[in-house]
């Protein structure tokens, strides 16, 4: 659908009846014009000579411009029959996709109706509505701040996963954050706009979005799997030496992100840890860890081991 098209064609018998009507009432008000102006001519040239009061000069005068003024009305009130007459022919405002027509030919409409004829949906580009909680976008904006995270902006590129799980073939970018929260949900609404050439994000449809709002340098990923809680409920990781001795260890969790724990303290980069077979690597045995691919056991980059009893991998760092 293109902006302009013809959609629906109103009955324009009583509109263009209108038309008519201020045409015929403009041409009799341009006739009057001219009879007023030639009278205030005629007074113009007698009030002279005295051979009429000024008073009547004045009238006639008067009528002239009030003539003039009539004829201004009609010509405005012609111009809105004409609109009234053109709007007869309802056009796309926009290009798009257009759904489902709600009314049938011959069916009676009207301008305060609640149903609209139809929704045309602009969809390349497409904009996507991501939630976020207000209390994490507040923490994200002291961090940065702070200078604990080195933000992105605007330019930061949006990732998203479809409702069937697969990934959206092109990147987006972050629009705008809204500057207000809603209070029901304690969400604040931050939109990115996507490249929708083949029609596959659809208006309501519903997607998950990933993108990087700020970049820790001196963080580091370690799959949720990895940590557990010690029995005063502190996040404790089983670390593997470079003897192949295990150890415990409290850490530092931040949030999570994806399947991983973002860790600010306890663990250094290089380090491995037991992320499989925890029941079989107590603290004090040996494990002899294999090197394993990183989307083997979840993490996002970094080595990672295994060993016939345990395995291990090296905390990667984090966004």
């Amino acid at each position: 659908m293109r902006a302009g098209q013809a959609l629906y064609k109103i009955d324009p018998a009583p509109y263009e009846a209108q038309v008519a009507s201020a045409r015929a009432a403009l041409a009799q008000a341009r006739s009057q014009i001219a009879a007023s102006e030639a009278q205030a001519r005629r007074y113009g040239e007698l009030v002279k000579i005295n051979a009429i009061s000024k008073q009547e000069a004045e009238n006639a005068e008067a009528a002239a411009a009030q003539a003039r003024a009539t004829v201004q009305a009609q010509e405005a009130a012609l111009r809105s029959a004409q609109i009234d007459l053109a709007r007869t022919t309802v056009r796309a405002p926009i290009s798009g996709r257009i759904g489902r027509s709600t009314y049938t030919t011959g069916a009676l409409v009207s301008a305060s109706q609640a149903e609209p004829l139809t929704t045309i949906q602009h969809l390349d580009p497409i904009y996507v509505d991501i939630q976020q909680s207000s209390a994490d976008v507040l923490r994200l904006r002291q961090e940065i701040l702070a200078g604990k995270l080195a933000g992105n902006g605007a330019a930061a590129t949006v990732n998203l996963k479809l409702e069937d799980g697969s990934t959206y073939p092109a990147e987006g970018r972050l629009k705008f954050t809204d500057v207000t929260v809603d209070p029901s949900t304690g969400s604040q609404v931050i939109r990115a706009v996507f490249p929708n050439k083949q029609g596959l994000l659809l208006p309501g449809m519903y997607v998950r979005a990933s993108f990087v709002e700020g970049t820790k340098a001196d963080g580091l990923l370690v799959p949720q799997r990895a940590v557990q809680r010690d029995e005063k409920g502190q996040p404790v990781v089983l670390v593997v030496g470079k003897d192949g001795k295990v150890s415990q260890r409290v850490i530092e969790t931040d949030r999570t992100a994806g399947t991983n724990w973002l860790v600010t303290g306890g663990l250094k980069e290089g380090e491995k840890i037991v992320v499989e077979g925890s029941q079989n690597a107590r603290p004090g045995s040996t494990v002899k860890p294999v090197v394993k691919k990183p989307g083997e056991v979840g993490a996002r980059s970094g080595k990672e081991v295994e060993a016939p009893s345990a395995e291990t991998e090296n905390p990667s760092e984090g966004r």
